[in-house]
């Protein structure tokens, strides 16, 4: 019964650590257009400099006065490594036939690299207003998504594995005037996500902790072997206030809501044929003040309720988390050159969503994004935006353990780093 209880708490945890990132680690997706990606966000549900501010706040729609699509992607490639850490792996401790407990053999995993992915994300948005007071618009764009992929031969491979998560957003949405100075909205978004998801473990680790030489065999390739994908339905809601033309002030919420992902999910021996992802719920706070003819402040507070995710449903085996609430905050700037060129810069605080629990799996924490962009107008109606960011992650240092009740395996003396560069081009157009 004791060996039955090890080897289902170390399902369950490689099920916990590994299946986080399916809600993008605690790292959420800024990748709606590359005007934002130039200036780090700041100021981004209230500018209104094309159509892309429909994802960020739908009032923002009523600053429009013609038609503006707007159409891109943002390349985000990411650098995740273990600098530092060692791997425990467990083996039995027997007199004859009597199991009298486990000790450890210790791997190096230090210089750990190459883990995380790169992703091409695509984004288009439309506004177009009715008349005076109204207008609509439709965007389609990801929030989330997250790619890190351990090599076949890692030592600690019921840690890291591969996780492969990506979603989309397609929204539609109203805007009304109120009067000159406030302005409301509103919209609905559908949201489809899909992952791939892998976890293995050692076959001598198993049979250390309990396992039978069968089942371990199978659980060899299967503690975690997710293929699955879902739709939800989620809303959104803003408001702008314009003090005049030069100084506005933007707040929008976002409800994000629990995709239950439907296909293929097995851990250990445990199958079912979905599982529920919690999804938060966003709020943005952001201003614009044209300074002078030439420059323009802009800024952004952004609240992300990450304790939402409390709880991870997986093949009828439960996992607790303890993540808080986070976000950032951005600031930023806009220099209107000439006719031709616009320029901008920004630099944005992310903090992490993990808060005591911390994972080789999960590369999160604190990070910095220094950011800079351009916009060349082709003409009147034409223009051609540049952004560009490196996002620095922070050091972080832990042990891990699967389970209070396995002091093996374990890692110890982990240092994760987490960097990223991003770059988005994007075409706009109004008519």
């Amino acid at each position: 019964m004791f060996k039955k209880r090890l080897l289902s708490c170390a399902v369950l945890s490689a099920i916990a650590f590994s299946s986080a990132p399916s809600l993008a680690a605690g790292f959420q997706l800024n990748s709606q257009s590359a005007t934002g990606l130039g200036r780090a966000f700041a100021g981004d549900a209230v500018i209104a400099d094309n159509a892309s501010v429909a994802a960020r706040n739908p009032a923002a729609m009523a600053l429009f006065k013609e038609a503006n699509l707007s159409l891109g992607f943002n390349y985000i490639a990411t650098d995740v490594s273990i600098k530092e850490g060692t791997y425990n792996q467990p083996s039995l401790i027997t007199n004859g036939s009597e199991v009298l407990g486990l000790e450890s053999n210790q791997y190096d995993i230090s210089g750990t690299d190459d883990i995380g992915g790169n992703s091409f994300v695509p984004n288009l948005h439309l506004v177009v207003p009715i008349n005076d007071q109204w207008a609509w618009g439709i965007s389609a764009y990801s929030n989330f998504g997250t790619a890190t992929e351990f090599e076949d031969d890692f030592a600690a491979s019921i840690f890291g594995g591969k996780t492969s998560v990506k979603s989309m957003n397609l929204g539609t949405s109203l805007s009304y005037r109120l009067n000159e100075s406030l302005s409301v909205g509103a919209g609905l978004d559908i949201i489809y996500g899909v992952g791939d998801l892998k976890r293995d473990f050692d076959a001598e680790a198993c049979l250390a902790i309990g396992g039978k030489k069968a089942l371990c065999s199978d659980i060899k390739e299967n503690v975690i072997d997710v293929e699955a994908s879902g739709f939800a339905l989620g809303w959104n809601a803003g408001v702008v206030y314009e003090v005049n033309e030069n100084h506005r002030f933007g707040l929008s919420y976002r409800f994000s809501p629990t995709v239950e992902a439907k296909g293929d999910v097995k851990a250990g021996t445990n199958e079912a044929d979905s599982m529920d992802l919690p999804l938060p719920d966003m709020a943005e706070f952001s201003g614009y003040h044209r300074l002078t003819d030439k420059f323009a402040a802009h800024y952004s507070l952004q609240w992300v309720e990450w304790s939402a995710f409390d709880t991870l449903h997986i093949a009828g085996l439960d996992k607790e988390y303890q993540w808080k609430d986070a976000g950032h905050i951005s600031i930023g700037g806009t220099y209107y050159l000439n006719n031709d060129w616009t320029l901008r810069a920004g630099y944005m605080y992310d903090i992490s969503a993990t808060d005591e629990l911390k994972s080789i799996s999960i590369p999160d924490s604190d990070r910095h994004w220094f950011s800079t962009g351009f916009t060349y107008h082709l003409n009147d109606k034409e223009n051609i935006d540049f952004g560009f960011t490196y996002l620095m992650g922070e050091d972080v240092t832990f042990d891990e353990n699967l389970n209070d009740a396995l002091p093996v395996p374990s890692i110890t003396g982990a240092t994760t780093r987490a960097d990223a560069i991003l770059v988005g081009l994007q075409y706009s157009r109004s008519f």
